[in-house]
């Protein structure tokens, strides 16, 4: 991670250095939070604007919702701080972590008037899973461990003790030689990666798993759009593992992974191996619009 100046702290921006927590700071101990992951990009005529800024701070509000947290700044305050932080940081392009937390004075599981905590951070941010990755695909695995599901946790809520599920499932296949993890659903059926939505294509139509035991994407509900757009026949399914390994086509959608296609499942090549024409045509698409390109689709960016 490269260092920035300052973060924006409870209402103030404060230096990189100084932002700092108590070590008894309570989402450190037990996870209870919430937290966003948005991306700002130069665009071709050289203005910044930031992705679906208010579908993102929406998000974040509706995860402290289902989580019982109530945030002591309104979504304006946030938006805000947000476009605020990248102008003090003089970044064109980078990404945007706001992070709801619970600060410290008690401790315990649950605690009567928890003393909730706002800090919104940026940093330049290339591509996450690497520019190769992007032009070329990725290797994936199956994990052996599985999604989170709607009796265990709150699967519409981004918080941060959930992605020890995810951090455990990206070890074991990063140990193992690969990329990116695939995870499954309680039932048996493919949810998610370990931070991504993911996507099939197979015989000419695109499916993607429902929303009922993952986190909905920002970029996956753009990835629907932009196909429907295109005259994409797209629906949201149950899938298996094996039906992945016989699609002609599998990307993953995220904000850190933008759109990333996957060339190889299991040690299983992925239809030629390298990225579709499917893919390629909502990456290409996908670009354009973030960069500005296409002004029917301005209404998803907030300019800077």
């Amino acid at each position: 991670m490269q260092k920035t100046d300052k973060i924006w702290l409870d209402g103030k921006m404060t230096a990189w250095d100084q932002a700092k927590v108590h070590v008894l700071t309570h989402t450190l101990h037990y996870g209870w939070g919430a937290f966003e992951g948005i991306r700002a990009y130069k665009c071709s005529d050289g203005r910044s604007a930031v992705f679906r800024l208010r579908d993102h701070v929406d998000r974040l509000f509706e995860s402290c919702l289902i989580l019982g947290i109530k945030i002591p700044f309104n979504k304006e305050e946030v938006s805000a701080a947000c476009a605020q932080v990248l102008l003090e940081n003089k970044l064109k392009e980078g990404y945007i972590r706001p992070i709801v937390f619970v600060g410290d004075g008690e401790m315990g599981l649950l605690i009567k008037n928890p003393p909730i905590r706002l800090a919104v951070a940026c940093w330049p941010w290339g591509t996450y899973l690497g520019e190769d990755g992007l032009k070329n695909g990725i290797r994936a695995k199956v994990s052996s461990f599985t999604r989170h599901h709607i009796n265990a946790s709150m699967t519409k809520a981004k918080a941060p003790g959930y992605y020890v599920n995810s951090i455990l499932a990206k070890k074991e296949v990063v140990d193992a030689g690969y990329d990116e993890a695939i995870m499954l659903d309680a039932e048996g059926y493919v949810s998610e990666c370990s931070g991504e939505n993911l996507f099939m294509v197979r015989k000419g139509a695109i499916k993607t798993p429902p929303l009922t035991a993952i986190l909905g994407g920002i970029t996956r509900d753009t990835i629907m759009e932009f196909a429907s757009d295109l005259s994409m026949k797209v629906s949201e399914q149950v899938f298996t593992r094996d039906e992945l390994y016989t699609a002609e086509e599998v990307f993953i959608t995220g904000t850190a992974a933008e759109i990333t296609p996957i060339r190889e499942i299991d040690n299983r090549k992925i239809g030629t191996g390298r990225p579709g024409k499917t893919t390629k045509s909502l990456q290409e698409r996908f670009f354009q619009v973030v960069r500005g390109e296409d002004a029917d689709y301005h209404h998803w960016l907030t300019f800077i």
